[in-house]
Order: structure tokens, then sequence, then C-alpha cells
């Protein structure tokens, strides 16, 4: 069953010779374990440049698949050490995003709990740095 949560979102995009780049959203979304996968689901906004965009995580051990759709549509899947293209589709073009994750650990419950996954992007095929996701999730009452 879908419970309603507070989701609080931090985002470091780390690009060589650039100051990292940290964004961090508060928002409410769901979240629900279905067949031993969690998924975690909420709405962009401007803040993150992507409003008009649902994000979707889909959970499970040794595996995040992170879905965007709306304005932008993409999935990307996380395996630690394993390469993974996707097509990140925009208003104006298509990207090839290649992603690897280095990092993928969670600790959830009906309740909420967190989700930290640290994964490096490739765009058409060139290196453009890595990623730091940290997700905090508590279950509104």
């Amino acid at each position: 069953m879908k419970q309603p949560v507070m989701l609080t979102l931090r985002g470091q995009q780390n690009y060589p010779d650039q100051e990292p780049e940290v964004i961090e959203l508060v928002t409410e979304g769901t979240l629900e374990c279905v067949s031993g996968v969690w998924h975690i689901s909420y709405e962009e906004s401007d803040l993150t440049g992507m409003q008009g965009v649902t994000t979707h995580f889909a959970v499970e051990p040794g595996k995040i698949v992170l879905t965007r759709k709306g304005a932008l549509n993409s999935q990307m899947v996380f395996q630690e050490g394993v390469y993974h293209d996707s097509l990140y589709q925009m208003e104006f073009g298509a990207l090839l995003i290649t992603v690897c994750a280095q990092k993928l650990a969670f600790s959830l419950t009906e309740a909420g709990g967190t989700v930290d996954l640290t994964y490096s992007i490739e765009i058409e095929n060139t290196v453009a740095g890595s990623i730091d996701y940290h997700l905090e999730l508590k279950g509104k009452k």
C-alpha cells in the first residue's frame, strides 16, 4: 500500500574543473513495497529544473532503477560496477547517457528510511563526472 512520505533529496554533481553543484529538495512523495521492490515517487519542481517531471525510484538489493516521465523521459539502471546505457529524451532532442554505480545502499521500512546512490556518468561517450544522491524518507502521520 502506498504510504505518503516527506522526502528530502540531496544531490551533488561533481564535474571536472568545477565546484560541486548541490541541490536539496524537500517534497511530498509516496513509498510502497511490492514483491520486495521499494517504489519511491515524487514530482520535480522549479528548484531541480525539471518542473512537470515525475521521478520514480525502484529499489531492490543490488539494483536501483531511476525513471523520469513528463517534460523529459529517461530510465537509468544502476548496479555496482555495471555500465548501463539509456536515452535521456528532452524537448529539444535526446542524449545517450551511460551510468555506472559505485555505491548502492538502502535501509527502508514502511515508515521511511534512506537510499544512497553514487554513480559516474558519461554523456555521448564522454566522461562527464559523478553524482551522489541521498534520499531520506519519513512517513507522514
